[in-house]
């Protein structure tokens, strides 16, 4: 349709074999990446994209030990691509940095860290194994890092390749846009992403590569290339493809970088590896504590030392010390946490003639450039632990060790990484008093699903507790990794929230609140227990039918699930999942009884419920209770002096109540709620406990079962009893709305609110003045002023509602519970409030209530209505 048939024209390089000379364009800058799974021609094709350009004068070979990226002498021992590298080259009117990554999956990790710089993506697709675990894994990252990606299906010059049964996979299990450039289906697909492409394609029959590449850049399309790269078969095509359908990006005047990579070079020069993404950087630069000794840029193994570097540059600066991957400098944030993580642990067997001290600074050193490694020194065992991928990477982590440091190590048996989480949801209490300190700490633990990792956040109002208390609560969770009580396994996929704190005006100091919170989690876990954790597998195997039942049975064995997923021929896939633990060596067995026609491959699935926990816990041997590091008690002063008090006493010395309850959470209402929001009373339960506290005659509990808009009970006051005014049709009806609490119980509010409190009352106000206008309802909104000084309340009228704000002493709850005293005999009283003291209080003197979840959704399907009205109007 639009597809060009001539192929670009690529200024050449004017030199081959290193770095490339003055580019044509070095303003118009992209970074693109190759990702592939093992085996599937990742580096044959960079050797050919470099070719084509004229970089090189030949195409090197990974098997052969001389392709332009794998330089260094592990890489061609063993024709594995290890590192990432990179080679600049021009396209079109852009510069191009190529980022090599390692394809096997003992170098994942490696891989992850450079997708957080990259503008663009080829994923390299084996056109015989098709899509395989590996490569889902990789669909996943990309998408994870909201990488635009062109797709190249390799491989399609050996026999009985069908490239429409492939197509067919990739748009099943990665996704229907995935569609063949330069067919029509290319461009019906890229025009149904768009309505005003659609128009006008229906019209033309037309989409212009523009609008291609901008959805390309969205990831709302994905064009699939095929050929040979070791022939040089699409390779022309792919790079027409790349030169048309990709956009450079903009880029501002701030400075900005993220680094992805530690490395040192031949002299042993630490190199930060960056990516700037705005502004520039220019030697003798002062960074932060560091500053800039000299700016690398390589192009394979060559680079070229250069004065100062602008954004979408990829170079190697010396001079920084502290740098780590994922950093981000200037205007930048730090990165996400990686997805691919380590899930076995060694044990480093050092030799006699180096001291174990010395040995983990040196792994320490690696660290910086494999933080997958998390290398760690044990106390308690004297012994150094670092954590691999796998086989593979240990073999090249020896020979390393032996290159770089001259020492000869082994690692011990491996050991699998669990996890916990907490059992159920509860609250911790965690109090820290002693002598001239104070800091008490409520926290609400909630289990989440598998992946979630800790989430953090806060349901307490600041005037409970100040928000820079509350900072450093959110500080202190955030600052380690705190563990279980099973088998001190790091903590994951649950939530903590703080729901209440209190500190003291002379005697608080930073460090309470540290103790506190340590402790309220801790407590937490006590109470409600931990669940142990163990990493799975996705896997896949692949091997002749006539094993498929000796294959199921083991996979049985190891507590795994299985599926026949696809039959060809003579072979069978199995697909499923099963405990690390269990598979780790899985492999061996398969080559050995299916003669080496078997294949395994396995990706990690996450963490789940532990298949074997009493027996992992029995032989992990933690004792809670001795580990002095992570006390679950808590501190109180008694008689001038701190004395500890038990976890299992610790709520009943406590200065602050309980802000959860099990028993005062429906099922279908959640658990928890933002702010003071705790639960949903029904009439009923609202019923007994006025039963309980006041008694009821037997005429009041025939009224009050024959309507709930009728509410008499005799309440200890020493005036009359209570009657509304709901039976009176004719009364106005007012709407007393808990400001601050519905700010608390709505997320989008609540998020507003922990970046500005002002901001998002604002908001609060908008919305039910549009709500308030439309209904035509009077509407009342009482936020709390009781704390500031001197404060004599004050009552303003904003969209016919009016805002109230209380006076010094005087909260939103003690405002409308004589409110409602004073107006519930003349006014058709509801209270939109989730306070749940409150709704029993306002139960009980006649008016009606209303849940901060409720008014939402009266506000939401009021809002519908309104677009309905007017759409239908129109």
């Amino acid at each position: 349709m639009n597809q060009k048939n001539n192929k670009p024209t690529l200024p050449q390089s004017k030199a081959s074999g290193g770095y490339p000379g003055t580019l044509l364009y070095p303003d118009n800058k992209l970074t693109m990446g190759i990702v592939a799974h093992v085996d599937a021609g990742k580096t044959t094709l960079s050797e050919g994209v470099l070719y084509q350009n004229g970089i090189t004068r030949q195409m090197g070979r990974v098997d052969h030990g001389d392709s332009f990226l794998d330089t260094f002498v592990l890489e061609k021992n063993r024709g594995i691509t290890i590192f990432s590298k990179q080679a600049i080259f021009p396209l079109g009117d852009k510069e191009v940095t190529l980022l090599d990554t390692p394809g096997h999956v003992d170098f994942s990790a490696e891989m992850e860290r450079t997708l957080q710089v990259l503008d663009y993506a080829i994923l390299l697709i084996s056109g015989p194994d098709g899509v395989t675990g590996q490569v889902l894994t990789l669909w996943e990252l990309l998408s994870r890092y909201h990488v635009p990606t062109f797709i190249f299906i390799n491989k399609m010059d050996q026999q009985g390749m069908d490239l429409s049964a492939i197509m067919e996979e990739v748009q099943a299990r990665l996704s229907a846009q995935c569609v063949l450039a330069g067919s029509e289906a290319f461009y019906e697909k890229a025009a149904l992403c768009d309505e005003a492409l659609l128009e006008a394609y229906l019209e033309t029959g037309k989409v212009s590569e523009n609008a291609c590449a901008g959805l390309i850049k969205e990831r709302k399309l994905f064009p699939c290339y095929y050929g040979s790269a070791l022939k040089m078969q699409g390779v022309d095509t792919l790079l027409e493809g790349l030169a048309n359908y990709t956009i450079c990006p903009n880029y501002g005047s701030d400075f900005g970088a993220i680094i992805y990579k530690i490395s040192r070079d031949e002299q042993g020069n630490r190199l930060t590896h960056m990516k700037i993404t705005g502004g520039s950087l220019s030697v003798k630069e002062q960074i932060g504590e560091s500053k800039v000794h000299q700016i690398r840029i390589y192009n394979g193994k060559k680079y070229e030392a250069v004065q100062q570097v602008s954004a979408g540059t990829v170079c190697a600066v010396t001079g920084f010390a502290d740098t780590f991957c994922g950093q981000g400098l200037g205007f930048e944030p730090a990165g996400i946490e990686p997805y691919l993580d380590t899930v076995l642990s060694y044990e480093v067997l050092l030799p006699p003639d180096w001291e174990p001290h010395e040995a983990y600074e040196k792994f320490l050193q690696l660290s910086e450039e494999l933080p997958e490694l998390h290398a760690s020194w044990s106390e308690e065992s004297s012994c150094l632990r670092i954590r691999m991928m796998g086989e593979i990477q240990g073999e090249i982590l020896k020979s390393l060790v032996s290159e770089r440091f001259g020492k000869s190590i082994e690692f011990g048996e491996d050991t699998v990484l669990y996890k916990e989480t907490v059992a159920d949801t509860v609250e911790g209490v965690g109090h820290f008093e002693p002598l001239r300190h104070y800091a008490e700490v409520h926290l609400l633990l909630t289990p989440l699903p598998s992946g979630s990792g800790i989430v953090v956040d806060t349901a307490c109002s600041e005037d409970t507790l100040d928000r820079n208390w509350q900072r450093l609560v959110m500080t202190h969770l955030k600052e380690k990794v705190h563990t279980g009580i099973l088998t001190n396994s790091p903590l994951t996929d649950m939530k903590i929230t703080l729901t209440t704190g209190r500190a003291h005006v002379k005697h608080t100091e930073g460090g309470d609140f540290r103790q506190a919170t340590y402790r309220a989690l801790r407590h937490g876990l006590r109470k409600a227990g931990c669940r142990l954790l163990e990493p799975y597998y996705d896997y896949r195997l692949e091997l002749p039918t006539d094993f498929v039942g000796r294959a199921m049975n083991d996979i049985q064995n190891m507590h795994g699930t299985c599926e026949p997923s696809s039959a060809t021929g003579k072979n069978t896939v199995l697909t499923g999942r099963a405990p690390v633990s269990t598979m780790k060596d899985y492999q061996k067995d398969v080559t050995s009884y299916s003669k080496g026609q078997g294949r395994l491959y396995c990706t990690l699935a996450g963490y789940f419920p532990c298949h074997n926990e009493e027996e992992v816990v029995q032989a992990v041997g933690y004792e809670a209770d001795r580990d002095l590091e992570n006390p679950s008690d808590s501190i109180f002063c008694k008689s001038g002096s701190g004395v500890s008090v038990p976890w299992q006493e610790v709520e009943q010395y406590m200065h602050l109540p309980l802000f959860w309850q099990p028993e005062t959470i429906q099922k279908n209402e959640g658990s928890v709620r933002g702010g003071s929001e705790s639960r949903q009373y029904s009439d009923e339960e609202l019923e007994a406990v006025f039963k309980q506290t006041y008694g009821t005659s037997k005429r009041e509990t025939s009224r009050f079962k024959k309507s709930a808009r009728i509410i008499t009970a005799e309440s200890g006051f020493s005036g009359p009893r209570i009657k509304s005014a709901y039976n009176n049709a004719s009364a106005e009806e007012v709407l007393l709305i808990d400001g601050y609490n519905m700010i608390f119980a709505w997320e989008e509010l609540k998020d507003m609110a922990a970046l500005s409190l002002a901001s998002a009352r604002d908001l609060l106000i908008e919305i039910l003045g549009n709500y308030q206008g439309y209904k035509e309802n009077r509407i009342i909104v009482v936020f709390d002023g009781y704390k500031k000084p001197g404060n004599p309340g004050t009552t303003q009228t904003i969209h016919n509602m009016q805002i109230i704000y209380t006076k010094e002493g005087e909260t939103a709850d003690q405002f409308i519970e004589k409110f409602v005293l004073e107006h519930v005999k003349k006014l058709r009283i509801t209270v939109a409030t989730s306070d749940g003291l409150e709704q029993m209080m306002i139960f009980g003197q006649g008016a009606l209530r209303m849940s901060a979840r409720e008014l939402r959704m009266h506000i939401m399907d009021t809002n519908e209505e309104i677009r309905q009205k007017f759409l239908h109007k129109f």
